[in-house]
This record gives C-alpha cells, structure tokens and sequence, in this order.
C-alpha cells in the first residue's frame, strides 16, 4: 500500500486549529451563559475561519514542506515495513542473500568500529544502508522478470512464426491480413522477450556486483591503516550504477505489460488461423 500524506488531514490536526477550535467552543458556551452575543454568530464566525484555514494552508507550499520534512522518517518507516514484508515473500535463496548481505553490512560497521576505535560511522559506510535497500529491490525486480521468462518457450514462438510466416505468403489475399497481423504479434514477442532478458542480465550483473562491493568494503576495513582510508573506496561509482540500472528497469516496466498483452493476442488470434486450416 502506497505510503500518503494528506496534507488536510495534518492542518486539521494541527495544535493550533485543535486550540483554535475548544476556544470558539468555550466562546460559544460563555456567550450562551452570559447572552453577551448570540452563541450561533460565534460558532458561525469560527466556521468561517475554520473553512479559510482549511482551504488556505494545506495548500500553501510553505506548510506543505513543514509537514514532507516532519513526515519524512514516517515515510522511510512505511518504506521500511514494506521491505521486509517484500523479503517474506523471496524464496529461501534469495532470503539466504538478503540475510547474508545484512550480516556484512553488521560485520562492516563493528570492523570499522573496532580497528578504527571511534564510535561514530563515516557518512560511506551509512550509505551501505541504502545500498542494501536497493540490493533487495533490485532483486525483486530480478525475481519477477526471471519467472516471467521461464513462462515463456522462445523456440516455440520461433516456430509459430516460421509457420506463420509460410502461412502468410501463400494465404489468400482476403485472410493475409490475418496472417500478416499474427506475424507481426510473433516478431514483437520475440524482441519483448529479448529486450526483459537483457534487462534480467543487467540487474544480475548488478547484484553481483553489490555483493563484490559488501566484501570489498569488509576487506579494506579490516586492512585499512588509517580511518581515512576508507574514503577511498568508490562508492558513488556503485551508487552511479545502481541508479542507471534502475533507470533502465523503469524504462523497460512497460514492456512486461505488452507481452501479457502480446501473448492475449496471439491466444485470440490462433483459434481463427486453426480453424482455417480445416
């Protein structure tokens, strides 16, 4: 479930308009008590400003960079819960990968601790946070693309559009465009799945290499001679990477979606051509 701010709902609880409130109610009352004002222009008065605070500041983009800054860690919260939820759904060897990579990012932070001597973690190695974030979204990602292949047969779409292609040529001008329009849906299956395997190559050469980066960091820290030498791993060449191949999987997003579509069609499509070939 998508993670949501209201910004209505955070004015309406605002202390100040919960304050703003009981005091036009406490006005209310006192003036009902007293008859020093009719208590119904209070509470209509109160509103009024109810209604102008309503409309005015939750739309102001002054407030509305009050409450992202003050809801951020909520956010990351949110975003936290539904990782682990994510991880609960891997298999045991992916899990077995995400676990082991969160020991090493442990294992990096008590080494650094205990040959460095310092308590406080340079800003690098808070970044392996991130880094292990992005390791579990990217394989799922993987996941996903990985099984969408295996659902698919590339040697029997090849054949279906050898066939189809025959068929086609020597079909009758009346059924061709048929023919021709299943040729086309064979082709466009073919480079879908051909653009989702090169994609799937990408992330796992990726994964890879942020379990490569995880253990190079370990090695360094362990060895390093001074705290400062850990500054001189690269990491916003990793981080630089990470952020293409993510780049690249939202470009290629649409393409699983056309080949869901792609294999409806052709479904649609086969009976027609089997029947004409009784």
């Amino acid at each position: 479930m998508e993670f949501r701010i209201s910004y209505f709902k955070e004015a309406l609880k605002e202390p100040i308009n919960i304050g703003g409130l009981l005091l036009s109610g406490a006005a209310a009352a006192y003036s009902s008590a007293t008859g020093f004002i009719e208590p119904t222009l209070v509470l209509a008065g109160a509103l009024v400003l109810e209604g102008a605070y309503l409309v005015t500041v939750p739309a102001s983009s002054f407030y509305r960079k009050i409450v992202d800054r003050r809801s951020r860690h909520l956010l990351e919260e949110h975003r936290r819960k539904q990782r682990l939820e994510l991880i609960k759904t891997f298999d045991p060897r992916e899990r077995e990968a995400v676990e082991y990579l969160s020991w090493m990012k442990k294992q990096i932070a008590d080494n650094y601790k205990k040959f460095a001597r310092i308590t406080d973690e340079p800003p690098q190695l808070r970044e392996l946070e991130s880094t292990w974030e992005a390791f579990v979204d990217l394989l799922d990602e993987y996941r996903r693309r990985k099984n969408h292949l295996r659902t698919i047969n590339r040697q029997t779409v090849e054949n279906q559009l050898r066939q189809a292609e025959r068929t086609a040529q020597f079909s009758e001008a009346s059924t061709r465009p048929l023919h021709e329009k299943n040729v086309e849906i064979l082709q466009r299956r073919l480079r879908t799945f051909d653009d989702i395997e090169r994609s799937v190559k990408r992330v796992e050469a990726q994964l890879q290499m942020i379990e490569n980066f995880f253990g190079l960091v370990n090695d360094q820290v362990v060895t390093m001679p001074t705290p400062e030498h850990i500054l001189s791993l690269d990491f916003d060449s990793l981080l630089s990477s990470i952020e293409m191949t993510k780049e690249i999987l939202q470009q290629t997003a649409p393409i699983m979606g056309q080949l869901d579509s792609l294999n409806r069609e052709a479904n649609q499509l086969r009976p027609s051509l089997a029947g004409e070939h009784r």
